[in-house]
């Protein structure tokens, strides 16, 4: 399961990020959590990856997600959400954050691509001041609509 191996810490993943700018690779850098894994997730990770050499994916730990979403959530613990996660062929590293946004994280990893959904308004997208500032980019893909977790969620619910 070499795939397993796409999963990293941050000091690895900030290295690597390191090590692939330095090789000339652009650096692209998305999170989320990742709960229930669909088409929209998918298609949005390989948009993502398509913006540069070597995708991060920066994956909300079980806590940080119920402080976000809930009691009820995730449905999916982190180490099985990462697990899905770097099994995908568009993604080249998952690492777990445990803070209520990414913004650490994106500092340690400068990528010079942070992408998000076209749901956030770019000046609403957390760690965009830092990507600018050392010359990055914010990319908005489009969402697939009638795809989310919370749709998916409420729907399993009303049967």
């Amino acid at each position: 399961m070499r795939y397993l191996e796409k999963i990293v810490g941050r000091e690895e993943v900030t290295a690597k990020a390191v090590g692939a700018r330095r090789a000339g690779r652009r650096v692209v850098f998305t999170n989320g959590c990742f709960d229930l894994l669909h088409v929209g997730h998918v298609r949005y990770l390989a948009a993502a990856r398509d913006a540069g050499d070597l995708l991060i994916v920066g994956l909300n730990d079980d806590a940080s997600v119920r402080r976000l979403k809930g009691p009820s959530r995730p449905l999916v613990p982190e180490a099985a959400r990462a697990e899905v996660v770097a099994a995908l062929a568009a993604v080249d590293y998952v690492t777990l954050f445990s803070e209520d946004t990414p913004y650490a994280l994106i500092c340690a990893v400068a990528p010079d691509v942070l992408v998000k959904g076209s749901d956030w308004a770019a000046d609403q997208v957390v760690g965009r001041e830092a990507v600018e500032a050392h010359g990055g980019r914010v990319l908005l893909i489009p969402v697939v609509a009638g795809f989310s977790t919370t749709t998916l969620v409420e729907r399993l619910r009303r049967g």
